[in-house]
């Protein structure tokens, strides 16, 4: 299973990928062997040079024209190289001084660690029980037990407003709609009385007028070609002056009108905002209804939290964290009894690293009094058997300072590449994977770590390797603060959720709240009074008016007498004045009669059709046959 999981890699493949990786490090290792290997011969050729007196060759010195650029740069190269290598100096006693610092800090840190785990130790059953109190007598919990009337209640109110407040609305406009054809049926009522004895009026002074009219066209004057044209018009047009209109066949008014004022005895109004505060005390309703329920559910609480409580005595939670605490004692002083020999050790390595030190600034003293000696004492007259002692002195201790190079110099570099290639790969294989996480998902890999366990965490712990558990998930759950029952998925040995799901019992509970039932027949939205009340207003007989005929036979009083005037009017020339007035009378009675119509009938006709029809038609037809039955069907469907 393992071979078929991880596919095999070639020899050769994974010694060329090694090669490319370590490529850096082993072209260093190179540099520093070499040096390490050839610095001792060199060194050994130049002792061998020197004791048989042939280093240096003649006693001699030539004077030469650029000896003076040759012996500056010289000087410059070795100052240049003294500074470079006290700055490499400085940096390692700092570095020396900082490993000092982390391992006395790491003592701190463990310290740290070993106080956290005690404090952790010690708080875990107070914090246990506080999460168990804080489980079992969940406050917000008992507060909606408490509050249910205001939250379910307000929740119902919420969800039946939008049916429940337009139909009230409806109901209450109703209300103001009664009233107002009232009074549009008591003004259509008194306008047609008014208008029956216009209209008689009226027909008297038109009889009069076609009468007179009569009489004077009958004159001989009518016959003079002047005036025969209009007097013939008027003559054929006189028999249609008069009334077409007959208000004794319009239909009363007064039952429908007797109707709608018994209606009107009934305050709908107040039947209306009745109901509006019965649906408004919802709430109300429902924390009355559900209080034994609540009281149920509470006591049901009660019994699961203490079911919980004794199950958590059950584990001996707090016997398991002493032993904890003792062995965490126990370690800490296993752990602090080796602070003396690692501060003896770091002692000596830090000792050891000064007498490095030392060696190279001994190099760099040689180097540095040299210089100056050679440089005060130098003589351009003198020869090399003749020069003064300062200049020999510092010649000397130039070529100590050699001579301790070739000493230390390749014990140096043998630990400087010793310590670079094991510390560089250990940075790279295993302080970066750590930090980015690689490394987790390298050892995560199935089966790399037991070529017969998948996983082999879980099947430490578990004894289950197909569990998915990974370092790398261990390690992000803990990152991020969760709790270890989680992070190391604890419930593969007991699943607590389990358990309280058996312990609860959720069909009892789920049993007490399906008992949650809200009555709402006591909320009376529109007594049985208003609901009688909007149906005699629908069967008052507002819809047996005929409202065209009303209509018909007002507009036809004023018409009828206008369209006479309309052709039979004349221009004012037809009329000389030289011929008198008996000759002019048939054409000036033409807009009397007119003035007569408007005066006695005009009048009561805009007054009834302004006031009376035109709003019982409106109001009385459409609100009582539409609304009311609709408003009645609407709180009927809620």
């Amino acid at each position: 299973l393992a071979d078929s999981t991880v596919p095999s890699v070639p020899a050769n493949t994974q010694l060329l990928a090694w090669i490319h990786y370590e490529s850096g490090f082993l072209i260093c290792a190179v540099v520093g062997i070499m040096f390490v290997v050839f610095t001792p011969i060199i060194a050994a050729c130049f002792c061998m040079c020197r004791c048989c007196d042939n280093c240096g060759g003649e006693m001699h010195q030539r004077q030469r024209k650029n000896a003076d650029c040759y012996r500056g740069f010289f000087t410059a190269s070795l100052f240049t190289t003294t500074v470079f290598i006290i700055l490499g100096v400085l940096v390692a006693y700092a570095a020396n001084h900082n490993i000092s610092s982390q391992i006395k800090n790491t003592r701190r840190l463990i310290n740290t660690n070993m106080r956290d785990l005690k404090t952790f130790a010690n708080n875990t059953p107070a914090v246990c029980s506080l999460t168990l109190i804080r489980t079992v007598h969940n406050c917000e919990t008992v507060c909606c037990l408490t509050d249910i009337g205001p939250l379910l209640g307000a929740r119902i109110h919420s969800n039946l407003e939008k049916e429940v407040v337009p139909a009230l609305d409806a109901a209450l406009r109703m209300a103001g709609a009664m009233r107002e054809t009232k009074e549009a049926l008591e003004n259509v009522s008194s306008s047609l009385e008014t208008l029956q004895d216009g209209m008689g009026k009226l027909q008297a002074s038109l009889a009069g007028e076609r009468a007179s009219l009569s009489n004077t066209l009958s004159d001989p004057a009518c016959t003079n070609g002047a005036v025969s044209h209009t007097c013939n018009t008027i003559r054929s047009t006189l028999a249609q002056l008069g009334i077409n209109a007959d208000f004794s066949k319009l239909p009363d008014v007064s039952r429908a009108l007797a109707n709608v004022n018994t209606i009107l005895k009934v305050d709908l109004s107040n039947i209306v905002q009745k109901g509006y505060a019965s649906f408004n005390d919802t709430p109300t309703l429902v924390k009355d209804q559900t209080k034994n329920i609540v009281s149920g559910v509470k006591g049901m609480l009660d019994k699961i939290g203490n079911e919980i409580m004794a199950f958590a005595k059950m584990f001996p939670v707090e016997a398991s964290l002493a032993n904890f605490t003792i062995f965490l004692n126990q370690q800490h002083k296993t752990i602090e009894s080796f602070y003396p020999q690692v501060d003896q050790m770091d002692f000596y390595r830090w000792i050891g690293c000064v007498a490095m030190l030392c060696a190279v600034v001994l190099v760099l003293a040689f180097n540095i009094l040299g210089l100056l000696c050679g440089t005060c004492g130098y003589d351009k007259q003198a020869t090399p058997t003749t020069r003064g002692c300062l200049s020999n002195t510092g010649g000397n201790l130039l070529m100590a300072g050699v001579g301790f190079s070739f000493i230390f110099a390749w014990v140096l570099m043998g630990l400087v590449t010793t310590m670079f290639v094991v510390g560089g790969n250990i940075e790279k294989l295993m302080c970066e994977p750590l930090s980015n996480r690689q490394l987790f998902k390298i050892i995560d890999t199935p089966f790399l770590v037991h070529p017969e366990k998948k996983n082999f965490l879980p099947a430490m712990l578990f004894q289950n390797p197909n569990i998915d558990l990974t370092l790398g998930a261990m390690y992000r759950e803990c990152y991020e603060n969760n709790g270890l029952y989680h992070a190391l998925q604890l419930e593969n040995i007991f699943n607590i959720n389990s358990f309280l799901n058996r312990t609860v019992y959720n069909k009892d509970l789920g049993k007490v709240l399906e008992g949650v039932k809200v009555d709402l027949k006591n909320v009376a939205l529109l007594e049985q009074v208003g609901r009688d009340n909007l149906m005699n207003f629908a069967n008052s007989g507002l819809g047996e008016i005929d409202y065209p005929a009303y209509l018909a036979e007002v507009m036809c009083v004023f018409v009828c007498v206008r369209v006479w005037g309309v052709r039979v009017r004349v221009p004012d020339t037809v009329c000389p004045v030289t011929r008198g007035l008996q000759v002019c009378s048939p054409v000036q009675s033409v807009p009397a009669v007119v003035s007569l119509a408007n005066q006695h009938a005009a009048p009561f006709t805009f007054m009834f059709l302004q006031t009376g029809l035109c709003n019982a038609f409106i109001i009385g037809l459409c609100l009582a046959f539409y609304q009311g039955s609709g408003v009645i069907l609407s709180l009927n469907n809620v």
